[in-house]
């Protein structure tokens, strides 16, 4: 299973916000240009490369030099409006030192919902890969808002991810969280937890570890990386959960190697009966 990997042509990365920032509140331009180098270079491979990025709120207290996160939702989408700017100057700047040029595509939910926008979605999608563009995705955090007459959030930036990777029927979804993988238990608290190294198909077994309800415990997020992962299964995606601290684990998860946690349906191999 792992081997078919080698032959994604199209690739969805997610990262979040607890990569791309120190726990200073401070912004980790390290790992963000080590990002925008492996994406480059899969890139020149002949890989087609959509990033799916969080960050804009953490980067607009950075630059707004705020030492908590405001809790009002004017002020949170306010600052969303500077730190997404923010946020791809950073990329543009990375991703420009190593030849390749970046677009920004923000999107909700009712975009992605309406048959005429949401084609108007997919053309944009295509023809920035055509040109050789990198799309940058995020949720627009600076209008999305959820209400009964009116939804337009995703939810979290780990449904955006499995959404696009449906939208723009790619091969692979590679979220890069804070966690080596999925395990059966907190590794934080638990020394003795074990990762799974495949996942085949999401029982309410594993939305229980995962943090919902009546759940054993949970990792602040999972529960929604476990969701967008069912979304993938179920459009017949793949999709890896591992650690995002050295984005150069993406070349070892496209070269087949055993990193993180996978999640695809089983296949039949010759010879063998599944119930």
């Amino acid at each position: 299973m792992r081997a078919s990997l080698k032959n994604s042509k199209r690739i969805v990365v997610k990262v979040g916000t607890s990569t791309l920032m120190y726990p200073n509140g401070n912004v980790n331009l390290r790992t963000i240009e080590k990002l925008a180098m492996v994406l480059s270079d899969l890139c020149n491979e002949g890989k087609e490369v959509v990033l799916v990025s969080s960050g804009a709120i953490g980067v607009g207290c950075h630059k707004l030099q705020l030492s908590e996160r405001p809790t009002t939702i004017p002020e949170q989408q306010a600052i969303a409006a500077v730190g997404q700017s923010e946020l791809m100057h950073i990329y543009s700047k990375f991703f420009g030192e190593y030849g390749h040029t970046v677009g920004q595509v923000l999107l909700t939910r009712d975009v992605i919902d309406y048959p005429i926008s949401r084609k108007n979605v997919i053309n944009t999608f295509n023809m920035l890969i055509e040109k050789g563009i990198v799309p940058i995705v995020n949720e627009n955090d600076t209008v999305a808002i959820e209400e009964i007459e009116h939804l337009t959030k995703f939810g979290d930036n780990d449904r955006l991810s499995a959404i696009v990777l449906e939208v723009i029927q790619a091969d692979l979804l590679i979220m890069l969280s804070d966690i080596d993988g999925f395990y059966d238990s907190n590794p934080n608290e638990f020394p003795d937890s074990t990762m799974f190294t495949e996942i085949n198909q999401i029982t309410p077994e594993l939305q229980a570890l995962a943090g919902g309800k009546g759940s054993a415990f949970g990792t602040g997020g999972m529960f929604t990386k476990l969701a967008a992962a069912e979304k993938v299964l179920k459009n017949g995606g793949k999709m890896v959960l591992t650690n995002g601290n050295n984005p150069s684990v993406i070349f070892d998860i496209i070269n087949g190697d055993a990193v993180g946690t996978l999640f695809a349906t089983k296949q039949l191999v010759k010879g063998e009966n599944r119930i």
